[in-house]
């Protein structure tokens, strides 16, 4: 699917202190998330998961759009609606909590976090933010973190179908905030987040009879985990995602969740008591190396006043 867009793109402002607030949230929800499945995932399947956290979320979305004006989509937005609703909230799910079946949630987390990789490839390609200096300096040195958390957490029990999987949800994860971008330049965010979400679900009601027998025997634990994946780390966290994302070039926006990994690893290790190598800290210190420099703007030079023409002096 081709965007259409400017041949280039003028640099964005600094975000404001409620862009960076939104930011804050996102990356911390969408942390407790990993965790949070890993948990669950021992009394729900992964299909019925994805189902039953997408339909606690578009209702809640839909009570938050009560009393808001609607937009109606238009032409190719209703295409890149299906690629966001589709993609990020149904396939992405289903993978990412099939992938912690087979993989701990830190590794997990390291394996999908090479989407804001493809979110910035995407991004330079597609919605002409082109690639500044920084913006690469910055990918470079967190996707080498990514690797030492890697080196770090991974073990005898990775298996190549949990790394497949993990690279479907990465792959779908940076499709959907590519194709998000160009759609929040006229439709409100929480519409978007609203109209994909529900499109996720609709996606995911093949499992609706497995999701109603595993709720049957599964513990209130984890029937509160999913409510909470349902309301926190997808109605809140994609609503503040969205307006970031309405506000930040996509690219430098999908690296700040380089911070994702770390945080994982932090909350595995309080709450699963899976204990991270050293080498993992080490890993997650030179992500956040990383994510500073992609926050670094371009200078801009001043231009030099060209001196008007005059005779020869004397």
């Amino acid at each position: 699917m081709s965007i259409q867009t400017p041949a280039r793109a003028l640099p964005s402002a600094a975000p404001d202190g409620r862009t960076v607030a939104a930011v804050v949230v996102t990356v911390l929800a969408w942390a407790s998330a990993f965790v949070a499945i890993r948990g669950v995932g021992q009394d729900i399947s992964p299909g019925a998961l994805a189902l039953g956290r997408l339909l606690i979320g578009t209702a809640v979305l839909g009570l938050l759009m009560v009393g808001r004006g609607w937009v109606r989509p238009q032409g190719r937005e209703w295409g890149l609606l299906a690629v966001c609703g589709i993609g990020w909230f149904g396939v992405y799910n289903v993978a990412l909590n099939a992938a912690e079946q087979h993989l701990d949630a830190g590794t997990t987390a390291m394996l999908v976090n090479i989407g804001p990789i493809l979110i910035a490839v995407f991004a330079g390609l597609l919605l002409g933010e082109g690639f500044p200096h920084w913006l690469i300096a910055g990918i470079t040195v967190a996707f080498a973190g990514v690797v030492l958390i890697g080196a770090a957490t991974r073990s005898s029990e990775t298996d190549l179908v949990g790394v497949a999987l993990c690279l479907v949800a990465a792959v779908t994860y940076a499709a959907g905030v590519v194709a998000q971008k160009p759609l929040l330049r006229r439709l409100p965010g929480l519409q978007v987040t609203f109209l994909a979400c529900a499109t996720g679900a609709v996606c995911c009601l093949p499992w609706a009879g497995v999701l109603a027998d595993d709720l049957a025997a599964a513990p209130a634990g984890s029937i509160l985990g999913m409510v909470y994946l349902g309301v926190v780390p997808t109605a809140v966290a994609f609503s503040t995602w969205a307006y970031a994302l309405r506000r930040m070039d996509a690219g430098r926006l999908g690296v700040t969740t380089y911070l994702v990994p770390p945080l994982v690893i932090l909350l595995g290790w309080l709450l699963l008591a899976e204990v991270p190598p050293a080498l993992a800290l080490v890993g997650g210190a030179v992500c956040l190396v990383g994510v500073a420099l992609s926050r670094r703007r371009e200078r801009v030079r001043t231009p030099v006043p060209v001196a008007q023409e005059a005779g020869p002096t004397v």
